[in-house]
């Protein structure tokens, strides 16, 4: 796993091959990453299902009760499976994009 700083967010790419290592090892980092907003890049080399997608949606849940936004990069799935809460788009720039309004909501108070 790679983290990035940056001054709006925490990206964290998967470099392991099997995504059990890969959330092991975020769910090893997220405590020291709490006041961040993060971008979970996920590799396309690892297979993932619409079930391990959903061990997400409680932190993402949390991430918005605590003011910070949590977006998933993952190319390859159907949006449509997952809950319209859950924020996955297929690139960085449009994870980027997620940030910037989910941060004038928060401006607004939304």
């Amino acid at each position: 796993m790679k983290i990035e700083n940056t001054e709006k967010y925490t990206l964290i790419s998967s470099t392991e091959v099997l995504f059990s290592n890969f959330h092991d090892n975020f769910l090893e980092a997220l405590p020291s990453l709490e006041k961040q907003n993060l971008i979970l890049h996920i590799s396309d080399n690892i297979n993932i299902t619409k079930e391990n997608f959903s061990l997400y949606l409680n932190i993402a849940e949390q991430r918005k009760e605590n003011g910070t936004s949590f977006v998933v990069i993952y190319k390859t799935i159907n949006i449509d499976d997952l809950p319209d809460n859950f924020n996955i788009v297929p690139t960085l720039i449009e994870a980027e994009d997620i940030l910037e309004m989910e941060a004038m909501e928060r401006e607004l108070g939304f």
